[in-house]
């Protein structure tokens, strides 16, 4: 027996901010992490029918010895998010030395910073929040195709508990954004420019 789909349909936004940030960057040219999360997510979900009931935010930060700057734009940003009703998880980046060649062929090293547990955190909390029945929907603001496990999960929580989940990937689109593909097993949600823009956060988080 097919499960009943709920003519109200609560979503939670799961949202993998450094993932959005770089399609935004690729798809629309922004330098800077300049989404509103609550208004994207909001817009998101007004257009799909479904009752937004909590945004949850992944991150890594730069180490503040590091990048001050960036440090300090997340560390504030991540506050007034915090203000908002969003439940974040940030962690510092994990940093490691790696050889580069110069186009005159020098060597030479640099400091590369990379997430580490974020995106597993964000797996986790999908799957523990479909268990406690916490949502109808799970909205993930992400394009990482490791999340298709989450989404084959999420399929098996409904299956057990008989009742309606579906999972969507949503994504920015644009003609000069190659990667036009959502997390595969989910439902696509493709987020436009016009959509992005009116949903842009003015505040200078850097001061």
């Amino acid at each position: 027996m097919m499960p009943i789909e709920p003519k109200t349909k609560r979503a939670i936004a799961f949202v993998d901010g450094q993932n959005l940030f770089n399609a935004a960057k690729r798809a629309f040219g922004y330098r800077f992490p300049n989404y509103d999360i609550p208004a994207l997510a909001k817009s998101v979900c007004r257009r799909s029918g479904w009752a937004l009931e909590g945004i949850y935010f992944y991150t890594g930060i730069p180490s503040e010895q590091v990048d001050p700057s960036r440090h300090r734009f997340w560390v504030n940003k991540l506050a007034v998010m915090g203000t908002r009703g969003i439940t974040s998880f940030a962690r510092e980046l994990s940093y490691h030395n790696q050889i580069a060649t110069t186009p005159d062929g020098t060597k030479t090293t640099a400091l590369v910073g990379r997430e580490k547990g974020v995106d597993v955190r964000l797996a986790l909390d999908v799957v523990r929040l479909g268990r406690e029945k916490a949502y109808d929907v799970a909205v993930i603001f992400s394009q990482d195709q490791d999340m298709i496990e989450v989404a084959k999960e999420v399929r098996a929580i409904s299956i057990s508990q008989q009742r309606w989940i579906k999972v969507a990937s949503a994504f920015p689109v644009s003609p000069t954004y190659n990667n036009k593909r959502g997390i595969d097993k989910t439902d696509w949600v493709r987020i436009d420019r016009h959509e992005y823009d009116r949903c842009t956060d003015p505040n200078n988080y850097r001061e």
